[in-house]
């Protein structure tokens, strides 16, 4: 069964790290093949995975809409469209990366969107695991991209206004009813000791506390070098942390055929 693990919250909160990590705990244990989608505009996963990408969806979205009255011959606009998809996916041992890229421009997509989303069901349902990157804020679930994640992770640093923004975003999910199975709060950069005030937002909140991964230097040295974090030694802490969190709620077994609207 195909599971997809999204992140969420606002900028700066470590969703890109976390990604990474999640991957690269999927990749040790063999669960593979695995596809990471970049669905944010700065896009960065890529840097954080050590991939070096040229073209997104968004480019290739701009391209059908500058030259669809121009195909080549013979070649309808569905075609064309699943050929730039997969001219986009990058491909390595276990791993592949989609870039979703910059938003929309001027002038209707609908025709290419439409395309676009039917393709990618069927990508996904090549890959046991998927692992998105949202962009920052709650624009990317007002706009329903999340639609049919397994687990949505939460993303907020050590804050009482963090927690509350999560929470905002909670509320946001449960007005526009989007089908996401399981909800989970991650704290990133915790302190060894935590304020008894700050469990307390999180319970009135209503959030569901999967882990907190403390302040890590090998991330910052990787980050620093640009190595990839999935060359992370097993020693790292948050390497550790996110290990243990995975195997909280990650399920293995068969895949099932049809995963729904993804994305």
């Amino acid at each position: 069964m195909t599971q997809v693990i999204a992140m969420a919250g606002k900028g700066g909160t470590g969703k890109t790290t976390l990604a990474a990590l999640i991957i690269r705990y999927l990749k040790k244990k063999g669960h593979r093949p695995i596809l990471a989608v970049d669905a944010d505009p700065s896009s960065n996963l890529a840097d954080a995975l050590g991939f070096r990408v040229k073209r997104s969806l968004g480019t290739a979205r701009e391209e059908f809409f500058e030259t669809k009255g121009n195909l080549p011959p013979g070649m309808t606009k569905e075609t064309y469209l699943e050929m730039k998809l997969h001219e986009i996916l990058v491909e390595s041992q276990g791993l592949d990366l989609l870039v979703m890229g910059r938003p929309e421009g001027p002038g209707c997509y609908c025709y290419a969107n439409n395309i676009l989303r039917r393709h990618l069901d069927l990508l996904i349902n090549n890959y046991p695991f998927v692992v998105m990157d949202n962009e920052a804020g709650m624009e990317h679930l007002s706009r329903r991209t999340t639609q049919g994640v397994d687990h949505l992770l939460f993303l907020s640093d050590y804050s009482i206004k963090g927690i509350r923004t999560v929470g905002k975003i909670r509320e946001l999910i449960d007005e526009l009813k989007l089908s996401i199975t399981e909800k989970h709060l991650v704290v990133d950069r915790a302190p060894r000791e935590l304020d008894p005030g700050f469990f307390q937002e999180i319970q009135n909140q209503r959030l569901n506390l999967l882990g907190m991964i403390p302040e890590d230097p090998f991330i910052f040295e990787y980050e620093m070098k640009e190595k990839p974090l999935l060359d992370l030694p097993d020693e790292s802490s948050a390497v550790r942390v996110v290990a243990g969190m995975m195997e909280k709620i990650i399920k293995t077994g068969n895949r099932s055929e049809a995963i729904g609207n993804r994305l």
